[in-house]
């Protein structure tokens, strides 16, 4: 199976000479690295034009300036494996300092510019931590520092101190995070060893990124909303915001290297910007990346290996798969291949035939939001699109026998109905709570009469419960008594039973169960409407 990718019209999009989504910023008193299409950058900290620094196949992430402007640390993946690197600012062959297996990420240079400063798991006995680490520029075994764990540290000028994050960072994940691994910046004294903590408001807040400059410390905090930057003082405990943005994030923040620096880069809506912290200045950088940007040229790609979700026709004459974003048919023995889609610009997924053969509904992106699409099996003919309710990334795509219906799950783990003439949609059930794709357990199934759908919520207690939802009364009833495990719920052919796997006082078995009036003491009504 082949697909010829179109990527001109995305290139369009990119403006070469004040480009968009450039991130991990790092600064020298001349110049501000960066990275862009996964490799690292470099210009003048006043913008214009930039020269690509590393071009490897792999991620380069996390520039840092050596103290004198003329050294880039970084992380990179040349081998296969996540270490630390140092190259010229003026270009060349990066060097290689550390050679641990897990991943080494560069937080900066010593004062003195002698030692990279690195973050690894590799002596902790579980990967909930990780220690900070100095590593030789000439090359040479890391020494760990005397801190228990940390991360996003930063060295005082002088030595004197660091400041640092303990526990790994939650807001990464969940928004406004508040519970207790919100990132508090802890400041360590390298004489006597003793800690100090940067004061929170009474309902907590996230800071993180922390960066010394004189005696002060600037990072990053959502204590005011959205991330911003601030700065504390320690002699008189005071703390000072000084960006404002409302619409998106204050990121990736680095100052500069420079003892004498008073400047910080940071990113922000896919920019750069430069912040003077002596006026309180702030001034977007225009940055020009002639990046060739070889994912989006069109090219050929094939192979099974690109084939996410499949499903057959009623006859079984035909299969449909969801191919590097398009639909696509394919006979089971002799026919052409049919690209139902033919939309390399869009990503369409999910697809599930219609229980009369004559259509195919999947997923489609093309609108800029995901919608429901219904295209006849042919390819002719323009879709017809409905809009959706829901948290979108919509999956588990199913028809009703009588192709009146389609059932479907959105990313906040809830279940939906769209009736397929009107395009009304009706919310069947939610999970109580949110989690990975991997806690996704909900199932669901239609009777063959297709006036009833199984499907399975979690209690707050994470056990499941299989229901049916009516749609002749549209309310939902509780099948189980949500005390074991089940799953996957499935009607017979005659829909007079239901099956799914469960758990019995023996403890967990894989079997199927038959579900009857006797079985599970269901009210005689709910049995025969059944």
């Amino acid at each position: 199976m082949t697909c010829l990718l179109l990527g001109a019209m995305p290139l369009l999009a990119i403006d070469a000479a004040d480009t968009r989504l450039v991130f991990d910023p790092g600064l020298s008193a001349n110049h501000v690295a960066f990275s862009y299409d996964n490799d690292l950058w470099i210009a003048s900290n006043q913008g214009g034009g930039a020269r690509r620094l590393t071009s490897h196949e792999g991620f380069e992430r996390v520039p840092r300036f050596s103290p004198d402007g003329e050294w880039v640390a970084f992380s990179g993946e040349y081998d296969g494996n996540v270490d630390v690197y140092l190259v010229p600012v003026a270009g060349g062959a990066p060097r290689r300092l550390t050679w641990h297996p897990g991943a080494d990420v560069v937080q900066g240079f010593t004062p003195d510019g002698s030692a990279v400063l690195f973050l690894s798991g590799r002596t902790v006995h579980t990967n909930r931590y990780v220690q900070l680490f100095t590593v030789p520029v000439t090359g040479g075994f890391p020494s760990r520092l005397p801190i228990p764990n940390g991360m996003r540290a930063s060295y005082k000028q002088d030595g004197s101190k660091i400041a640092y994050i303990p526990v790994s960072e939650a807001h990464q994940q969940w928004k406004n995070y508040r519970g207790g691994r919100t990132a508090r910046i802890w400041l360590y004294d390298t004489g006597d060893h003793s800690v100090d903590e940067i004061p929170q408001p009474s309902g907590r807040s996230n800071d993180t990124d922390p960066m010394w400059i004189g005696d002060r410390v600037f990072f990053r905090s959502d204590r005011n909303g959205e991330f911003n930057l601030f700065s504390y003082d320690p002699s008189d405990r005071s703390v000072r915001q000084w960006t404002e943005f409302e619409d998106f994030p204050v990121l990736d923040a680095d100052r500069e290297s420079a003892a004498a620096g008073g400047r910080i880069v940071f990113e922000q809506g896919g920019y750069l910007h430069l912040l003077d912290t002596e006026s309180g200045a702030h001034q977007r950088l225009r940055l020009a990346v002639p990046a060739d940007l070889k994912e989006m040229r069109p090219r050929f790609a094939s192979g099974r290996r690109f084939i996410r979700q499949a499903g057959l026709s009623p006859s079984g004459s035909r299969a449909v798969f969801e191919f590097r974003g398009e639909i696509v048919t394919l006979p089971a023995k002799k026919g052409d291949l049919r690209n139902i889609t033919k939309s390399a610009a869009t990503h369409e997924r999910a697809p599930a035939w219609s229980p009369d053969g004559k259509s195919i509904a999947y997923f489609s992106d093309a609108s800029g939001e995901y919608e429901l699409h219904v295209a006849a099996q042919d390819g002719r003919g323009e879709p017809r699109a409905f809009e959706l309710d829901g948290a979108g990334f919509y999956r588990k795509l199913k028809w009703s026998p009588d192709g009146a219906y389609l059932s479907y799950v959105d990313n906040s783990l809830s279940l939906y109905l769209l009736e397929v003439e009107s395009g009304a949609t009706t919310l069947v059930g939610t999970e109580p709570h949110y989690g990975p794709e991997r806690a996704d357990t909900m199932h669901h199934s239609w009777s063959p009469d297709s006036m009833w759908l199984a499907y399975t919520l979690q209690s707050s207690s994470y056990i499941q419960t299989v229901y049916l939802f009516s749609l002749a009364d549209g309310a939902s009833h509780p099948v189980t008594d949500g005390l074991s495990e089940v799953s996957e719920p499935a009607f017979d052919a005659s829909g007079k039973y239901l099956y799914f796997f469960g758990s019995t006082d023996a403890g967990p078995v894989k079997q199927w169960f038959a579900m009857s009036n006797a079985d599970m003491q269901l009210s005689r009504s709910l049995y025969l409407a059944v």
